[in-house]
């Protein structure tokens, strides 16, 4: 998968409601749910149920770090 289909992909899910999970560093293992709130050209906004706002690289999503579980 590219940058570009993995932008598209965020454009087509921008406003639907989706559970996430992040691997962040040391095997932490964030799960939340929430919306693609705002596209910007290098990132993407994800407000979550408890109205924190996290913000992603489309590269997060390329190499696995983020993934969108429906």
């Amino acid at each position: 998968m590219t940058i570009e289909k993995i932008k598209e992909l965020v454009k087509e899910n921008q406003g639907v409601y989706h559970s996430f999970r992040f691997r962040g560093t040391r095997n932490q293992i964030d799960e939340f749910a929430g919306t693609i709130t705002a596209i910007y050209p290098a990132i993407f906004i994800i407000t979550s149920d408890d109205d924190k706002v996290k913000s992603f690289s489309y590269s997060d999503l390329l190499v696995d770090n983020l993934e969108i579980i429906d």
